[in-house]
C-alpha cells in the first residue's frame, strides 16, 4: 500500500528560477540534505525524461541507494520514479502565483519489505516529514539568492 508525504511552500522566486534550483545538480547540493548525495547514472546530469541518477544515503558501512529515472518533464515540473529499498516517485511541481512560485513536493512509496517498512514508518517517517520541509526552506532561499542575483 503506497503511502504518500505532500508538502509546499510559497517562494518569492518564478517559476523558472525555482525549477532550475530543482533540475541545476550544483544548486540542488545547495538545499538537498547533506546526508544525501545525488549523483547522475552514466556521464552527465540531467533531469530529461529518462535520464537516470542516484540518491545515497550517507550512513557508514550501508549507503542505501534509491535508483531513480525521470518519468515525467515540463517546464516546471520533475517527477522522479525510483527503486531500491523504497519504491515510488518524488514529483516536483511550481506553480507560477502573483508573488512568485507554489512548490509542491509529494513523495509517494511502497516499502515491500515488512521488516524495512516497519522499521522506516517506526523511526524514520517523521524524520522524512520533517526534512521534506527543512529541504523546501533551504529550496526556498536558494532560489529568492538566485532570483535576486538575476
Amino acid at each position: 500500500m503506497s503511502q504518500v508525504l505532500e508538502q509546499s511552500i510559497q517562494i518569492n522566486a518564478t517559476a523558472t528560477v525555482v525549477d532550475r534550483c530543482i533540475s541545476d545538480l550544483a544548486l540542488m547540493h545547495r538545499w538537498l540534505n547533506p546526508v544525501l548525495r545525488c549523483e547522475p547514472v552514466g556521464e552527465a546530469w540531467s533531469t530529461d525524461v529518462g535520464s537516470q541518477s542516484r540518491f545515497i544515503i550517507q550512513i557508514p558501512l550501508l549507503k542505501p541507494t534509491l535508483n531513480s529515472v525521470v518519468v515525467e518533464r515540463q517546464p516546471g515540473l520533475v517527477v522522479w520514479e525510483f527503486q531500491g529499498f523504497f519504491q515510488g516517485c518524488d514529483r516536483w511541481e511550481c506553480q507560477p502565483t502573483e508573488k512568485g512560485t507554489l512548490l509542491l513536493n509529494r513523495f509517494e512509496y511502497d516499502i515491500p519489505n515488512p521488516l524495512i517498512s516497519w522499521g522506516f514508518n517506526t523511526f524514520a517517517a517523521s524524520w522524512t516529514k520533517e526534512d521534506m520541509q527543512s529541504q523546501l526552506r533551504r529550496l526556498k532561499r536558494v532560489a529568492e539568492e538566485v532570483q535576486i542575483s538575476r
